[in-house]
């Protein structure tokens, strides 16, 4: 564990275009169109300027590019956005894990080239179904076709760690649909699977339907098939459940993410990012030429407070109990100079009674029936 108020060795970049809104999606994110896309760069490189400045990079192990879809930009801007990356957080070590989040259909030869050139070594796709009917009822402009092109683009240009997104309880999905979505997806034998639930978000399309009741979604019994035969799939294939809705070979977790939860410092950058620093919390402004504009003058803060001992405590269970490992003990004495038992006792016996958490060793960690309910343990630490 690194100590809160360490320099960060992760960075989090948010690109916010894509090529159209998806029907579920609530994510800060502007249809590419019209967008000052390069006056967007050069903000960020200010906000990167003034980033390092007033907080050093301590050795950057993993920067993750997210979106919207940062494989919207054309190869040059890529090329151009990567190397404002690579000045302002140059690679301090062999092993750095580079993401980006990318869409199929947006990722062709140069465009990848250009990313592998820029240091990107790990790739995320945002397939959500093998089921062309699905998705399009999702609102996704991709087929499968584009899944299959897109991954032999990406491995002709020699990236090997390449990790898809699948969704499940999407609108007449059945587990029978997500049955042959699995099939698919494991017959790629990627290094790395995330399978979320849909979560009906509020200023979303979905979540209008919802509201009129035109939102034909699975039952609950129908939703935990699903997710239990996911859990079961993905077993046999031979990856490791390593987070609630995380699977991957040996090795192949996902470096970055494990550091939200661990409840450990990263840099957020970009319009709408979240950053976590210093033992601040911040969230940017969300608007592509608000955030330009601001970056001319400041930080593009939208809003930064400091994070209390207590709320740090609470968020280092309720992230923390998401990795199947669980939470040590010993990392929660070297972050807090109390014991897990001490803060937390009572909770702690009436989770473990009921059956959601149980003691491995010297960790605190989900039970078999804690993961299907893990919503209910997280929010017990509040």
């Amino acid at each position: 564990m690194k100590p809160l108020y360490s320099a960060p060795k992760a960075v989090y970049i948010h690109i916010p275009f894509c090529t159209n809104k998806c029907y579920y999606c609530d994510f800060n994110s502007y249809v590419l169109k019209g967008q000052p896309v390069m006056d967007y760069l050069d903000g960020l490189e200010r906000e990167m300027e003034l980033t390092v400045k007033s907080m050093p990079p301590g050795e950057i192990e993993t920067i993750f590019v997210g979106g919207g879809t940062p494989t919207v930009l054309l190869p040059d801007q890529m090329a151009h956005f990567l190397k404002l990356v690579r000045t302002y957080f140059p690679e301090r070590q062999a092993e750095l894990e580079f993401s980006m989040e990318a869409n199929p259909g947006t990722t062709d030869l140069e465009k990848l080239a250009a990313m592998k050139e820029g240091g990107v070594n790990r790739i995320s796709f945002g397939v959500q179904s093998f089921d062309n009917a699905l998705l399009e009822t999702i609102g996704r402009i991709h087929n499968t076709d584009d899944v299959y092109r897109s991954l032999e683009n990406a491995a002709k240009l020699g990236f090997d760690n390449m990790s898809i997104d699948l969704m499940f309880g999407l609108p007449k999905q059945t587990p029978e649909i997500m049955q042959k979505t699995l099939d698919e997806a494991l017959a790629l034998d990627l290094k790395h699977y995330s399978i979320y639930s849909l979560k009906v978000e509020e200023n979303t399309l979905f979540h209008t339907m919802y509201n009129k009741n035109q939102l034909p979604l699975p039952s609950e019994d129908e939703e935990l098939e699903m997710y239990l035969l996911i859990m079961r799939r993905l077993k046999q294939a031979g990856y490791e459940m390593y987070e609630i809705s995380n699977f991957a070979k040996h090795g192949y977790e996902s470096r970055h993410n494990r550091t939200y939860w661990r409840n450990e410092p990263y840099y957020g950058l970009g319009a709408g990012a979240h950053g976590y620093a210093g033992g601040f919390r911040h969230v940017n402004i969300k608007g592509v030429q608000p955030y330009i504009n601001k970056t001319k003058e400041a930080m593009p803060h939208l809003e930064r407070f400091e994070v209390t001992r207590e709320e740090a405590m609470e968020d280092f269970m309720m992230v923390g109990l998401r990795l199947l490992e669980g939470v040590r003990d010993e990392d929660f004495r070297a972050q807090f100079g109390i014991s897990i038992e001490e803060k937390f006792g009572p909770i702690v016996t009436s989770l473990t009674s009921k059956g959601l958490l149980e003691i491995a060793g010297d960790r605190l960690r989900l039970s078999e029936k804690g993961i299907l309910f893990g919503n209910d343990v997280f929010a017990a630490f509040l």
